[in-house]
């Protein structure tokens, strides 16, 4: 008897959205198209495997992802390529490749998965999702004050803005972080036996992440170390206060994080998250800023840009916290029949209910089955309505229309007035609550 084989399983950290949970999925990407077309942004897609290169000049090669987190592999003519990390480097790629930054401003947004090979947990995938906002070509705080806006109603929109609270910092230019990076490293030498064996690694590539540290021990000396905005010069002052001042006249609230530095090499000038504190250690859903100086980086002449992306698996945690999610059904209708001659009608009639009533989601049984069997599925589909048909009822040109949701008794009706019936149901249908 041969023996029977273990059944393979998905890949640590790499995990299926079942049927069940993918209307909160649609629900997310549906709020988030609708804000990003309030705004006038663009939809690019792009390619999920780049050149290795792309991410060591644009993230930099001392950095956690380029050292130790990318998928990278060879392909068969022995080029390296990686599984995309983040998004912001293939945008600009795709820009500067079809020449969309010469004496042109743009506003792009894509979606889609990023692979970091991390400890996977609660928040944090090796696949995961997320959106991204990229703009080009324009250098004034008012394009950084939009990008924060459309978060901030995106997030009302959601109802999760009471559990998200914007965090804000200015980086200054590459001379004035270079300066400060200077007096930061000073103090942390006079510092050093604080430091733990992640900051002592820092100290040499990445000073300013080690203000990023959440190391208990080390929150001391931190809070006294050098404030990067002590040392920016009037220019950025100038655009941070300009940036503050419209957020205010606007109504945003916000935090200032002198601590605020992002992960990458390649921000400059604003910088801002948005935080929670009720998804534990994972508590950034949204995070970008200004990083002008990667377009150089990558081979363009010199622009402007601010981005930001969003964690799709984190916000729909902070949604699933939520009461009053409605989202839509998978099914409107379940066609139940039973016999040859219903077989028929029943085919039959689906088709022209889906010509009639442009939407409308039907699902008609196959593969036979008893009454109560079919009942079953009907049910378990979450239509609002079972459409029933026997012979009976087919030779007559009539079915049975039973209410799955709500108490209402089970009614006769020829084919014309079931047609008028669904109709009316389908334009003013309501929304299912979550829970």
């Amino acid at each position: 008897m041969a023996k029977q084989q273990q059944a393979i399983q998905a890949i640590r950290g790499m995990h299926d959205v079942l049927p069940e949970q993918s209307p909160y999925w649609q629900w997310l990407e549906h709020h988030t198209r609708q804000v990003l077309a309030a705004y006038g942004y663009q939809e690019i897609r792009l390619p999920i495997v780049e050149k290795t290169e792309l991410f060591k000049r644009s993230i930099g090669e001392v950095t956690d992802i380029v050292e130790k987190e990318m998928y990278t592999f060879e392909d068969r003519n022995g080029d390296s390529l990686t599984l995309r990390p983040e998004g912001t480097a293939g945008c600009l790629r795709a820009c500067l490749e079809h020449g969309l930054l010469h004496n042109q401003s743009h506003r792009l947004w894509y979606y889609g998965p990023m692979f970091r090979h991390e400890r996977p947990q609660k928040g944090r995938y090796r696949q995961f999702y997320q959106l991204g906002v990229e703009t080009y070509g324009m250098p004034g705080p008012d394009i950084d004050a939009e990008v924060i806006l459309l978060t901030d109603r995106l997030w009302k929109q959601l109802g999760i803005r009471d559990k998200v609270e914007l965090q804000l910092n200015s980086l200054g230019t590459t001379d004035e972080r270079s300066a400060y990076r200077d007096t930061l490293v000073e103090y942390f030498k006079h510092h050093i036996d604080v430091l733990d064996e992640d900051s002592l690694r820092r100290l040499e590539t990445n000073p300013l992440r080690i203000l990023d540290s959440k190391n208990p021990s080390m929150q001391l000396m931190l809070r006294e170390a050098p404030v990067l905005l002590e040392h920016l010069g009037e220019d950025s002052l100038q655009h941070f206060n300009s940036l503050k001042i419209m957020l205010d006249d606007l109504g945003v609230s916000y935090q200032l994080n002198t601590r605020l530095v992002r992960g990458l090499d390649y921000y400059g000038k604003t910088v801002f998250e948005w935080v929670t504190d009720e998804l534990g250690a994972q508590g950034t859903i949204c995070a970008g800023g200004r990083y002008d100086g990667l377009i150089e980086q990558l081979g363009g002449k010199p622009n402007h840009a601010i981005g930001f992306a969003m964690g799709m698996e984190r916000i729909l945690a902070l949604v699933e916290q939520l009461e009053n999610v409605v989202v839509e059904p998978n099914v409107d209708i379940y066609i139940i029949r039973v016999g040859a001659e219903a077989e028929k009608a029943g085919l039959l009639l689906s088709e022209q209910l889906r010509d009639a009533i442009a939407g409308l989601k039907l699902q008609l049984n196959c593969g036979g089955g008893s009454f109560k069997s079919q009942f079953k599925k009907a049910d378990k589909s979450g239509a609002a309505f079972a459409i029933i048909i026997g012979d009976d009822e087919a030779q007559r040109g009539e079915v049975a229309l039973k209410s799955l949701r709500i108490e209402q008794e089970q009614t006769n009706l020829k084919h014309s007035a079931l047609l008028d019936y669904l109709k009316q149901w389908h334009a003013n249908k309501p929304l299912l609550h979550k829970n």
